[in-house]
């Protein structure tokens, strides 16, 4: 079962230990894993990083880490496909709150599930969509 949907930056700065990452976040992520429950990554997250790695922002390594970590049965993170329930509930994320695509897919894969999104973005935590920093 989800637990709650992790922005790009907050996957990568929890897979790194980051201290970026808030301490509400990490606990909630370890809460997660130690329940048992997963934490989604959108695979508009898998995009975004390729493009990050391309514009030389962050280290080439953290695709095929992250991507092991989803490979792996036992870790907290699993992926979220963006399907067309996923596509319909971006009706639910007001495009004028939160304007960057990737950001409004992820916050409406949280409204899918019904679970909050792990997110520091000012943008998607003013949203009406419920998050954790």
């Amino acid at each position: 079962m989800i637990a709650g949907v992790a922005d790009t930056h907050t996957a990568i700065w929890y897979l790194y230990n980051d201290a970026r990452l808030s301490t509400a976040s990490g606990d909630f992520i370890d809460q997660a894993a130690a329940e048992g429950r997963g934490i989604a990554i959108s695979s508009i997250s898998l995009a975004e990083i390729v493009y990050l790695i391309e514009k030389s922002r962050i280290p080439a390594n953290v695709y095929p880490e992250l991507k092991a970590a989803l490979r792996d049965p036992d870790h907290v993170f699993e992926e979220a496909a963006v399907t067309s329930e996923v596509v319909d509930a971006l009706h639910q994320v007001a495009r004028d709150a939160v304007p960057d695509m990737p950001d409004r897919i992820v916050a409406a894969t949280a409204v899918y599930f019904g679970v909050p999104v792990i997110s520091r973005d000012g943008r998607i935590r003013t949203s009406t969509v419920q998050t954790v920093w």
